[in-house]
């Protein structure tokens, strides 16, 4: 594969302030609530917790800014040698971006929408470059925008509890933070079978996948951090932590899901899965409640992720989901994912075969002078 390779302890408070970095962010980051994301240092220990715990950790355009202000600094820190970003105790690691707040600043039309995407992107794009080592340690809940943050490092660590997905498609979305480029690269099949589902997976399909490179029990976690903290080498540390998980779920479903997700289309996808069983009914059922733009771009962003970099994947990304935000499923996505919550989306086109190939291809064109670039 690919290179995608509650609080205790003495620490210092690492303060932060986003008035001078080399970034535009709005004047809104110095309105942060400070405790939304904490820094500290804890020996040669760089360390980073999200702690919005009811709102599952979901990640803001502010957190997102001052995450990469803080890493860009840690980056000229001698003293620091690895980084460990956690969360604080609760159900989620990180429930990915937070969804409300980007439909919010959509309906404003200040141009916040993209604006978190542009940061969320670059706080990505240093992540997989940091010159140092980046450890995420995820349990809980891990979905979305928990992918940039977490699998763009070369060690990933993953606790018993550790729940994973990329459900855009039930809002119109697709998978990004450069879900382009790590989905295509799990083995065979799989990766396509979840962007297009949104299946959520448990801990041996996390490994398995290749979002996780070790399993260390959660209890353990504190012990990983004091021994980086030490100054230990990362890679003996979680090769003595690790312990070992069963079989994989996903594994002994691969023949299938290779057989149906390699077809040519969605619609070529629904139709084999009529051939399936109980398991393809249930999938083609899963499916059938996916907004169809959501499933067209999915499709397509996967497949064109396979053959390219992962800087590109970040451009593709960019250009689709900035568009796809203003977009009328994406609107009805939240509403009946978030606001009324009947579950009930109302899509437009309301089925695959009212989704022309002019439809799709209007996403991914070109930003004329609005393009991401890291």
């Amino acid at each position: 594969m690919r290179h995608f390779e509650a609080l205790t302890g003495n620490f210092d408070i690492v303060h932060y302030s986003l008035s001078n970095g080399p970034f535009n962010v709005s004047d809104s980051v110095l309105r942060m609530n400070a405790n939304d994301v904490l820094f500290r240092r804890e020996g040669a220990l760089g360390r980073i917790t999200l702690n919005r715990p009811k709102a599952l950790n979901a990640l803001t355009l502010e957190m997102c800014a001052a995450m990469l202000e803080q890493l860009q600094a840690w980056a000229d820190d001698p003293a620091i040698r690895v980084v460990v970003i956690d969360a604080a105790p609760g159900r989620a690691f990180c429930a990915g971006g937070d969804i409300r707040a980007v439909y919010d600043g959509v309906k404003r039309g200040d141009g916040s929408a993209a604006q978190f995407f542009a940061t969320e992107y670059r706080l990505n794009a240093a992540i997989r470059r940091y010159p140092k080592l980046y450890i995420p340690m995820m349990d809980g809940i891990a979905m979305g925008g928990a992918t940039g943050i977490s699998v763009h490092g070369p060690f990933r660590v993953a606790g018993e509890n550790t729940a994973y997905a990329m459900p855009e498609t039930a809002i119109g979305l697709i998978p990004d933070v450069g879900g382009t480029y790590v989905l295509p690269l799990m083995p065979g099949e799989i990766g396509m079978y979840l962007g297009l589902t949104g299946t959520r997976i448990s801990l041996a399909d996390i490994l398995h996948t290749g979002i996780a490179t070790h399993f260390v029990p959660a209890e353990r976690f504190g012990d990983v951090r004091e021994r980086l903290a030490a100054g230990e080498a990362p890679g003996a540390v979680l090769s003595h932590l690790a312990e070992n998980v069963g079989a994989a779920p996903l594994a002994e479903k691969r023949a299938a899901i290779d057989r149906v997700f390699s077809k040519a289309s969605v619609e070529a996808i629904l139709e084999a899965l009529n051939s399936e069983g109980a398991w393809g009914q249930e999938t083609a059922a899963l499916l059938a409640t996916r907004s169809p733009i959501g499933l067209k771009l999915t499709y397509r962003a996967l497949r064109q992720g396979r053959g390219i970099d992962f800087a590109a994947c970040q451009q593709m990304e960019y250009r689709v989901m900035t568009r796809a935000v203003e977009a009328h499923d994406f609107h009805e996505g939240v509403r009946a994912a978030l606001i009324d919550k009947d579950q009930r989306p109302r899509w437009q086109p309301a089925n695959l075969r009212e989704v022309s190939d002019a439809d799709v291809e209007f996403y991914f064109a070109p930003l004329d002078g609005h393009e991401f670039v890291t």
